[in-house]
């Protein structure tokens, strides 16, 4: 879950976390990389293999220099792997003054004088404003058994919980191509994010920027399967 003192809580990032990440991966990496040129020696010349060219290399080499090589290796990109994991998991600082989101090095601040209702929409914390517009629309990465935690850190420091969920969740309609309810410049900023919905990394980032850009329009936006659905908002 995270941890709590008296003046905060913090969901994510917690000490079991990082231990497990920067504990297990490298393990596994090193582990790995030991055993990588037996592996390679057993692989070597199996065509239904993949990577048969790289098998082949570490397999003719010899030496304990090898497996000193792999397993140094596997060691690094463990940890490569653990601080990659850990930027991608979100941390979520809350106080009685305001709710800071985390995740990819980007930093979003919510003060609590502008949460008029604080709720779990799926696997998302949604924070709404008194005018019914998303301040924050935030996935998180704990476990279903964790949830009930999350609302009672919200509750803990003032903050109104709704356990029924979004109280605007019945004004959501799909997008579709060209809707006639919605202006020009919104469908275009819709049309753009359902393209960016196989994008990768970039994908996300577009994601992001283009539902800020719906919410100054006076939209909520919210996903589910690569679909879109909206809401007008005040």
């Amino acid at each position: 879950m995270g941890s709590t003192t008296a003046d905060r809580t913090v969901i994510g990032h917690s000490a079991a976390d990082k231990a497990l990440l920067f504990g297990g991966l490298p393990l596994a990496g090193l582990v790995l990389g030991f055993f990588l040129p037996r592996i390679a020696e057993w692989a070597a010349g199996r065509e239904w293999v993949p990577f048969q060219g790289p098998l082949r290399l570490i397999a003719a080499w010899d030496g304990w220099w090898v497996v000193v090589i792999c397993v140094a290796v596997g060691l690094v990109g463990g940890v490569l792997l653990a601080g990659m994991a850990l930027d991608d998991t979100l941390k979520v600082t809350i106080t009685g003054q305001s709710v800071e989101f985390l995740k990819n090095q980007t930093t979003v601040t919510v003060p609590r004088v502008k949460v008029a209702v604080a709720f779990l929409d799926g696997k998302e914390i949604v924070l709404q404003d008194a005018s019914s517009k998303e301040l924050a629309r935030e996935k998180h990465d704990q476990f279903a058994s964790e949830s009930p935690k999350i609302a009672a850190a919200f509750r803990a420091h003032g903050y109104p919980w709704s356990e029924a969920g979004d109280p605007h969740a019945s004004e959501f309609r799909r997008w579709v191509e060209a809707d006639p309810d919605l202006s020009p410049a919104a469908n275009a900023l819709l049309r753009a994010r359902s393209k960016a919905f196989d994008q990768g990394d970039k994908g996300k980032a577009d994601l992001r920027e283009l539902r800020g850009e719906l919410s100054g329009l006076g939209y909520s936006v919210k996903d589910k399967d690569k679909k879109q659905y909206w809401r007008a908002t005040g």
